[in-house]
Order: C-alpha cells, then sequence, then structure tokens
C-alpha cells in the first residue's frame, strides 16, 4: 500500500533537522576521536535529507545516494550516528512501499559497505562485525512486520468495503423484489375494482361504490408500502412495520374476493419469514385476481413442528380475466425464490378446475422460556 507524497517534503525536513542536530551533539561527544563539522559535513548531512523527495520518481537511486552520503560522512572522519538517519529511512520506505527485492538489495550493500569501513579503519573484530550484521537484519525484520501489518489492515478494509457493497447489492434487490410484489399486488386490485365500479356504476351504485373504497384503500396501502421502502434509502428514516402475517386479514379484506382465511396453530417467526409468507399469500391472491376472477380461494396457513405450511388455492375463473395477459410474469419464480432463500419449496400449478400454492417454509427450533 503506497502513501501519499504529500507527506515527504515534511518527513524529508524532519530528518534534515535530526541529523543537523544530532550531528552537533555527537560530534562534541567524539570531539577527541572524530573531526569537527565543516561546510563539506553539513552538505553530505542535507544530502540524504534531500533524496527523501525524490524517492518515488527514483526509488534506487535515492537509497544510492543517501548510502553514499553515508559512506562519505564516515570516511571523512567526522562522528558517528546521524548519517545512518536517512538510509535507514528510505530502507524502511522501500519495504513498507512494497518494493521488497529492492529493499533487501541495498540493505545487503548497506551491510557491505559498513563493514568494508569498519576492517579499512582497522577494526576487524568478528563481534563488531557480526553486530553491524544483525542490527541491520533486525531493522528490516521490523519493517517487514510493519509491512505485513500495513497489507492485512488493507486487505480487511478491502474485504469489508466488498462486505458492505454485497449487502447494500443484496438490500436494493430485496427493495425491488419488495416493490414488485407491492404494485403488482395493488396496481391489480386497482384495476380489477375498476373494472367492476365501471360496469355496475349505473346498474348497482352501491356495489361501484364499495369497489371505489376499496381502490381507495388498496392506493392508500401501496403509497404507505412504497414509502416503507424507499425510506430506507435516506439515512435515519425511520422504517414502518415491514409485512407480516398478522396483517393477512386487512390483506384479505382488500382483496375483492371471496377469501376464506384458515389458521392451523401459531408461534412467532423470524422477520424475514414473516416477510416471505406474507408476499407469498399477497402475489397467489394477485394471480387469482388476475387469471381467476370471481373464484373463491382459500388460503391455509398451518404451523408444524418443523415447517410452516403455506396453501393458497382457488376454484377457477367464473369470469373473463381481463388482466390475465398483463402480468410481468414474475410472480411465481419471485415466490420460488423467496421460498429457496428461506431453505424451503414452493409448488404452483392447477389443482382441478382451479390453481393452488403449496409453500413449505422451515420452521427455527422454539426456544424453551
Amino acid at each position: 500500500m503506497r502513501r501519499k507524497s504529500g507527506f515527504d517534503p515534511y518527513l524529508a525536513l524532519i530528518v534534515a533537522v535530526a541529523q543537523l542536530v544530532i550531528a552537533q551533539g555527537a560530534t562534541w561527544g567524539q570531539r577527541l576521536l572524530r573531526e569537527p563539522l565543516d561546510p563539506y559535513a553539513y552538505a553530505l548531512l542535507l544530502l540524504g535529507p534531500l533524496a527523501i523527495l525524490f524517492r518515488r520518481r527514483f526509488p534506487l537511486l535515492t537509497v544510492a545516494v543517501a548510502l553514499a552520503a553515508m559512506d562519505l560522512f564516515l570516511i571523512g572522519g567526522y562522528a558517528y550516528g546521524p548519517a545512518f538517519f536517512s538510509p535507514g529511512i528510505l530502507l524502511f520506505l522501500l519495504v513498507t512501499d512494497g518494493r521488497r527485492l529492492m529493499a533487501w538489495t541495498m540493505a545487503t550493500m548497506t551491510v557491505t559497505s559498513l563493514l568494508s569501513y569498519v576492517w579499512w579503519v582497522g577494526n576487524r573484530g568478528l563481534f563488531h562485525s557480526l553486530s553491524i550484521l544483525a542490527f541491520i537484519l533486525l531493522f528490516m525484520v521490523v519493517a517487514e512486520l510493519v509491512r505485513i501489518v500495513r497489507e492485512r489492515r488493507a486487505e480487511h478494509e478491502r474485504v469489508a468495503e466488498e462486505e458492505a457493497r454485497r449487502q447494500a447489492s443484496e438490500e436494493r434487490l430485496t427493495m425491488a423484489q419488495e416493490l414488485h410484489d407491492v404494485l403488482a399486488h395493488n396496481i391489480s386490485l386497482i384495476h380489477v375494482q375498476a373494472s367492476t365500479a365501471l360496469h355496475l356504476i349505473d346498474a348497482n351504485p352501491e356495489q361501484a361504490r364499495s369497489a371505489l373504497a376499496t381502490i381507495k384503500t388498496a392506493s392508500k396501502e401501496v403509497l404507505g408500502e412504497m414509502r416503507s421502502v424507499l425510506n430506507v434509502l435516506r439515512e435515519g428514516a425511520p422504517r414502518s412495520p415491514t409485512a407480516g402475517l398478522d396483517r393477512l386479514d386487512d390483506l384479505v379484506e382488500r382483496s375483492g374476493m371471496e377469501v376464506s382465511l384458515k389458521r392451523v396453530g401459531s408461534r412467532p417467526l423470524p422477520p424475514q419469514m414473516e416477510r416471505a409468507a406474507y408476499r407469498i399469500v399477497q402475489e397467489s391472491l394477485t394471480n387469482a385476481a388476475r387469471h381467476a376472477p370471481g373464484s373463491r380461494v382459500s388460503v391455509r396457513l398451518e404451523y408444524g413442528a418443523e415447517e410452516l405450511l403455506l396453501v393458497v388455492a382457488d376454484t377457477g375463473a367464473t369470469r373473463p380475466a381481463v388482466l390475465s395477459e398483463e402480468g410481468s410474469g414474475n410472480g411465481i419464480p419471485g415466490m420460488r425464490e423467496r421460498a429457496s432463500a428461506l431453505g424451503g419449496t414452493l409448488v404452483a400449478g392447477p389443482s382441478g378446475d382451479g390453481f393452488q400454492v403449496e409453500a413449505r417454509l422451515p420452521l427455527p427450533e422454539e426456544t424453551s422460556s
């Protein structure tokens, strides 16, 4: 992972000030052994920090320049210590930037140059040479550890971003499916009731008025459900209670058909199962209104020990189906997808003169209180 280059000038300034200040103290502490600072020494101390400014464009060259400045500083007889900062920082940055082969190659050259210097000045002790090698090796290992930590953090952030995008995509798909079911059911209901009202407005005004009242209720319901779904798009917006089986009575009443609802047993269900079961019943009633107007419809919910059984059956159309060719064709596949997402199954097909939808949704184990 590459850092932004905007920090490099500040880093170069910090290193330059640190080298100059430490050089003053090191020179005073080693005044009997090493040469005093002069303009040539100051130029060498500034050459390494200057190389930091160009490290992104010339990574190998800048490390070589800083290493050469360090060698010349030592050969000039100046104090030990301050000239090591620039090449060390550039080696560290090479590793953390991912240029590992280049970094280890330059680290090897650094070890070679330092060992050559100590042998040149006559300090040929094995312990001293091993100390230099161990220090640089430890320094490079620390740089590698920092690189690994950063890469893992970047990978964790990348995975988290991908997971967030995946969840957002799934949420959009869920919203699209919810909107499809809400619109398909309510628009079909409005269409059927409007056709009924137009047909009966002269012969039976009271029944026509009842159909118009149903249209009003359905239109209000669809607006409310659409608002509930679309509110998810607004951060912090409260969500209305989601569609659940406790609203089946209202759904049946607004269907405009003769529907019998029967429940066998009862138990709390997870919200996603409540929503899926409600939408399956809703889509089944929509299909009955579209393809089998005038039929009698039965809805049965049976809470078993291990599964919820949903059966929606109609007796077949008794008048022409004015909406039979206007469906999207996604109703039954959409119901199957809802059932499958919960690990269940859904079978839909002709049954006698009518049509039947049967869904089996596995129930979670009940926890004893």
